[in-house]
């Protein structure tokens, strides 16, 4: 008869060596000297090792309460050119526009235009039957990401194909089942602010970034944030780099915000204060979103945050990005997280 201590003895030695295995085998290695090395004194050594890491190029802007905003680079901001990266340099934020897109629907909602309990069907009735559960979604839900709509970046091949006009876009993420039933459960999807954008201009009778710009860039003074590549100089653009692909990806055109750090975190901090709104705005914007996001297109990962601790806003851009196991962003994320901890020891 086997001892019974000794069984759970084995047990616990044999569940160790799963675990040691496990790790050997699925923890990507190129993450843990990032996270496990010694601080370094300065931001600016940060970056340093953020390029020795594989960044090609690295900006950071920090907006500490009571002090100049300071900026950081290194790099590459074009890589063939051998360009130095410039913290200067404008970036395709992606994702982060959803913010500027929340503030728009908290700003038509308290002008009495639109409301969060009104369905899709209720906005877009041709959409009927093309969505499941488009008379239950609700436009909270949708901005929420609670609407269970499929995204079509997540559809096969969007990253691959060309598309004509936005309508082949949107038609990715139609006629598919829902991911849950409206309100159950949380799944990121584009397709919801891909309608949201649509929604606005329906609504208002003007283009999105035009009501953008009156409602929030204009009053913050931001000359550096456009609605895409085709309003800029590609000389001022950052260059984007995917692994393994030699092809700068700054001409392509995936639909994105484009801004410098400086303008984003100027934006950021009006919304986290408050001074973005007008009164009564802010009370439907925090029971609707967020108050920082992320962005990830090929080429680009940008992160934009708010300390309280600190009162200080932190925006970093990279532009080297990797699809196939997301090492890349988890190390965005890593260098970004040594850079809040170097500004707290300060």
């Amino acid at each position: 008869m086997v001892n019974k201590k000794r069984l759970v003895f084995i047990l616990r030695i044999l569940a160790a060596i799963a675990v040691i295995t496990s790790l050997v085998v699925f923890v990507p290695w190129k993450l843990v000297w990032p996270w496990l090395s010694p601080l370094p004194d300065t931001i600016e050594e940060q970056l340093d090792d953020a390029v020795a890491f594989g960044f090609d190029g690295i900006v950071v802007y920090v907006d500490r309460a009571g002090e100049e905003p300071a900026f950081y680079s290194a790099g590459w901001k074009n890589r063939a050119e051998q360009i130095p990266a410039d913290p200067h340099s404008l970036f395709k934020i992606a994702s982060i526009g959803k913010l500027y897109e929340a503030v728009s629907i908290a700003k038509l909602v308290h002008d009495g235009r639109l409301s969060l309990d009104k369905t899709l069907i209720d906005y877009f009735p041709e959409l009927g039957g093309r969505i499941e559960y488009a008379d239950s979604i609700t436009l909270k839900m949708m901005v929420q990401h609670r609407s269970g709509i499929p995204s079509f970046t997540d559809q096969p091949g969007f990253w691959s194909s060309e598309f004509q006009n936005d309508d082949e876009v949107l038609d990715l993420a139609l006629d598919l089942p829902a991911l849950f039933e409206p309100g159950e459960d949380y799944h990121y999807s584009n397709t919801n602010y891909f309608l949201i954008s649509r929604l606005i201009e329906r609504v208002t009778g003007e283009s999105e970034q035009q009501f953008i710009r009156e409602r929030i860039l204009e009053p913050l003074e931001l000359e550096n944030t456009f609605d895409s590549i085709h309003e800029v100089n590609m000389d001022d653009l950052m260059s984007g780099y995917y692994v393994g692909i030699e092809e700068d990806t700054k001409s392509t055109d995936y639909d994105s915000m484009i801004a410098t750090a400086e303008d984003v975190g100027i934006f950021l901090r009006a919304l986290n204060d408050g001074s973005l709104f007008e009164e009564g705005e802010q009370e439907t914007y925090s029971s609707i979103y967020v108050y920082e996001h992320t962005g990830l297109i090929p080429g680009y990962q940008s992160i934009a945050r708010y300390h309280p601790d600190i009162d200080t806003v932190v925006i970093q851009f990279n532009n080297t990005t990797d699809f196939s196991d997301y090492t890349n962003w988890v190390l965005g994320e890593i260098v970004y997280g040594r850079v809040v901890r170097i500004l707290r020891r300060r």
